[in-house]
Parts: structure tokens; sequence; C-alpha cells
């Protein structure tokens, strides 16, 4: 293989796993505040990549370099345990919990999108000829200002697909599991009993995100390059 094509690879799964490892350590620390402690027992209240790469090997490991050596791209997932008794007990809590994941994906971006303008302010970065996902901003010049423009324009784009891709409403993404924010308590409950009855299509519901997604995310990617590049 091409050694830039390698070089690039690695730092892709630098930002993937970063990226993964904080939407899962958020839905954890949520869990937690909120009084369910199966994700904190079983390590995942963490930054530590390893306890969530024990979980989800194949989503943390094989799947990622696959899709990033078939396609040039890279994803796969992760997962936080959590207790479904306490999510009917306290739905809100449990929306809470489900929000905290896209959370900390757009924390990672607007931070990256911060260090972008920083860079760009006392010209380590510069704008490049054609922005794309993995080229938001280029190093003014060759070596470690390169490399930190491929890190964080990788950091900025990944999270802001993570955190949007998973907000979308439909199972069994973070999306559908946060609508009892905005029911009652006993409205919440009711929710969560018929949304247990549709998980068995989640596999539907990852195929008509995605449909979804692939027109929603140039718009938002657009905008949110507005906020970089004025």
């Amino acid at each position: 293989m091409n050694p830039d094509f390698l070089a690039l690879g690695l730092l892709w799964y630098v930002v993937f796993l970063l990226s993964t490892t904080c939407h899962e350590a958020a839905h954890a620390v949520v869990a937690k505040w909120g009084g369910d402690l199966t994700a904190f027992r079983g390590g995942q209240v963490t930054l530590n990549p390893i306890p969530h790469i024990r979980r989800e090997p194949f989503g943390m490991v094989i799947f990622p370099l696959i899709t990033y050596a078939v396609g040039g791209w890279m994803m796969g997932w992760a997962s936080a345990p959590y207790d479904p008794n306490w999510c009917r007990q306290y739905p809100k809590r449990a929306a809470k919990m489900a929000l905290a994941g896209p959370a900390a994906n757009f924390a990672l971006a607007i931070f990256a999108g911060v260090a972008i303008q920083i860079g760009l302010h006392i010209h380590f970065l510069v704008a490049p000829d054609a922005v794309g996902f993995a080229s938001v901003v280029d190093g003014a010049m060759p070596g470690a200002a390169e490399g930190v423009a491929k890190f964080l324009s990788l950091l900025f784009s990944l999270n802001i697909l993570l955190g949007t891709f998973n907000l979308i409403p439909l199972p069994p993404l973070d999306g559908f599991n946060a609508i009892p924010l905005f029911l009652s308590e006993k409205g919440g409950r009711r929710y969560l009993g018929w949304a247990d009855s549709v998980r068995a299509y989640s596999l539907i519901g990852l195929i008509l995100s995605w449909q979804i997604f692939g027109k929603l995310f140039q718009p938002i990617f657009d905008l949110a390059l507005q906020t970089i590049y004025r």
C-alpha cells in the first residue's frame, strides 16, 4: 500500500477512536449521574479506549479498518451498557443519556473548529484550494503543520457526521432514544414500551437513516464550514 495512504489511515483511526470513545464515555457518565451504574461498573466511564474496544472489537477495530482499506474512509460503532429497567423508570434521564453521545461529538467538532480558527489566525494553517471532508484546512508549511491540519480536518468533519447521524430519530440511534425528553414521565414510559417492540427493526432503521442522512449532511456540513470561513 501507498505509505501516504497508510499514514492517513493511522490518523483516521486516531480520530475515529477518540470520537467514538468520547461518545460512549459521555453516555456512560450521564447514566451514572442519573443513577444507572451499569456502564460505570463495566468500565465505560473513561476516555481510555481499551474498555470500549473490548466491548465492541469488531465495530471499533475490524470494521473501521475494512472501510478504510476498501473505501478510503473510516466508520464503525461502539456501545455502552445500560439498565433497561432504569430507562423505563426514569425516561427523561435515559433521554439525557442518549443525547450525551452526540453532544460529545459536537463538542469535539467545536474544539476542532476553534483550533482551526486559531491556526488560521497565527498563519500556522491556511485555507485549502478546495475544502473537503478530510481537507477543511491545510498546513502553512510541510511537516507538522500538515499533520495538524489533517487531524483537525478529520476531527471537525467526522464529529459533525457522528453527531448529526446519531440524532436521527429512528432506531437504534440516539435521536430515537431521546424522544422521551419531550414527553411527560408517563408518556415517556409508554414510548419506551413501544420502542422496545420496534428495536427488532433496527437494521431497517439504520438503512432508512443512512438514506435520510445522505440528504442532510452536506447542507449541515456547509453551514459548519461557514463558521470557519465566514
